[in-house]
């Protein structure tokens, strides 16, 4: 066998690796109901509880960052984010965090803000929306 077949095979077979063990993060989200029963990591979709404070403490746990959250199906959950705290994080439109729920305490390694665009009022006027 020529030596470019044997580097192209090689190839071949590392990327398919690769995009199965991408494919294994690639998740549906769940409610916090559903992160309960699950043995994996989930993602739970939702917004953040502005009526209960956001535990921050940068100075002698900086990434450490506790808070509430709601997810699409109303149900509300303390959440363990072990990261430092997003900027902006109070004004972010929803949430969505990844982890294990462990003890009634979702613990989460990953956060995806979206944040309110400061565009959205240019936006609804070339809409024609008001």
């Amino acid at each position: 066998m020529k030596k470019g077949y044997i580097i192209a095979l090689v190839a071949l077979v590392a990327a398919i690796a690769i995009i199965i063990s991408a494919s294994r993060d690639v998740s549906n989200y769940v409610t916090f109901k559903e992160a309960a029963t699950s043995e994996s990591r989930v993602k739970v979709n939702g917004t953040l509880n502005k009526e209960k404070e956001v535990e921050y403490d940068p100075i002698n746990a900086p990434n450490v960052v506790r808070f509430e959250m709601i997810d699409a199906d109303g149900g509300v959950n303390e959440v363990l984010l072990k990261q430092p705290k997003p900027q902006d994080f109070e004004l972010s439109e929803s949430v969505v965090v990844t982890g294990k729920m462990q003890e009634g305490l979702f613990i989460a390694d990953e956060v995806l803000l979206k944040c309110p665009s400061k565009y959205k009022e240019e936006e609804l006027k070339i809409r024609g929306e008001s």
